[in-house]
């Protein structure tokens, strides 16, 4: 059996007693590191930033052109058919705000562009008292020009086949403008009538009027690359006139004013330039 001196006992103490606390301090550093995964967590949470819900946009606008050809149709006109041929242009001040202008042309058909509402107050007013002074009082738009400002504040995702996934935005527009309109009476033709043209339905002379309008509308734009988009857009175009008037050749009666709305439903193309800038950061 061996034992130790006293020396021996008390520098064997001191060894143990240092290997313990060298233990304890790597014990106590190893619990005091933080795993990758708690050190990012704790960096997101420090970082207050607002991020949009939806994430990775596809497609971006800020600091971009858009040229958007467009066809449309006024279809609450009850009196003639106006079918629009135009461009609606902006400038992206962001992703959510732009500046446009609209550019608005339809073509004046003469008798073609009468529905049959107008032909029939015509043909009956005639048919039913003899009335040949009975004259329906109709507009056109010919021209459009508008200034406005864009807001689209909603931006999504929607799956419609498989798995394609389209991006779109939902926008809001509202400005100022021009509208140049044709004023006509439609009336009852007897020379269309000796011919045997039915319905005997001509205009009479054409006025042109131009009127100040206020322009509000909606739209979608679904984005098919990151240049093209196809765009749906709906506005309308207030303005104020005079009320429909029977008897133009009677001045006796003053007439008021009313306002009056140009619904235009139209479809079309939008184009956006320069190229889109790559992304930094996910947005």
């Amino acid at each position: 059996m061996m034992s130790l001196s006293t020396s021996a006992q008390a520098s064997l103490a001191g060894v143990l007693n240092g290997a313990l606390l060298v233990a304890a301090a790597l014990t106590s550093s190893s619990a005091l590191a933080k795993t990758p995964a708690q050190e990012a967590l704790e960096q997101v949470q420090a970082t207050d930033v607002t991020k949009d819900v939806v994430q990775n946009r596809f497609f971006l606008k800020e600091e971009r052109f858009e040229i958007a050809p467009v066809l449309g149709v006024v279809p609450n006109n009850p009196m003639v058919q106006r079918y629009v041929g135009g461009v609606l242009v902006a400038y992206h001040l962001s992703e959510t705000l732009s500046m446009g202008g609209t550019l608005l042309y339809s073509p004046d058909l003469g008798e073609t562009d009468l529905k049959d509402l107008a032909n029939t107050l015509v043909v009956i007013a005639h048919t039913s008292t003899d009335n040949t002074d009975f004259q329906q009082p109709l507009d056109k738009m010919v021209l459009g020009a508008t200034f406005s400002a864009n807001w689209a504040p909603v931006y999504g995702k929607i799956n419609l086949v498989g798995a394609t996934v389209v991006n779109f935005d939902f926008y809001g527009t509202a400005g100022v403008g021009m509208l140049t309109l044709a004023e006509y009476y439609a009336q009852w033709d007897d020379d269309l009538d000796a011919q045997g043209v039915y319905p005997p339905v001509s205009l009479g002379t054409k006025t042109n009027l131009v009127k100040p309008t206020l322009n509000l509308g909606i739209g979608m734009d679904f984005f098919l690359n990151q240049s093209v988009a196809l765009k749906l857009d709906a506005r309308s175009f207030l303005y104020v006139g005079r009320e429909p008037d029977y008897t133009p050749l009677d001045d006796s009666d003053a007439q008021e004013n009313r306002v009056y709305n140009n619904f235009l439903a139209s479809a079309g193309v939008s184009m956006y330039f320069p190229t889109m800038k790559p992304r930094i950061t996910n947005f």
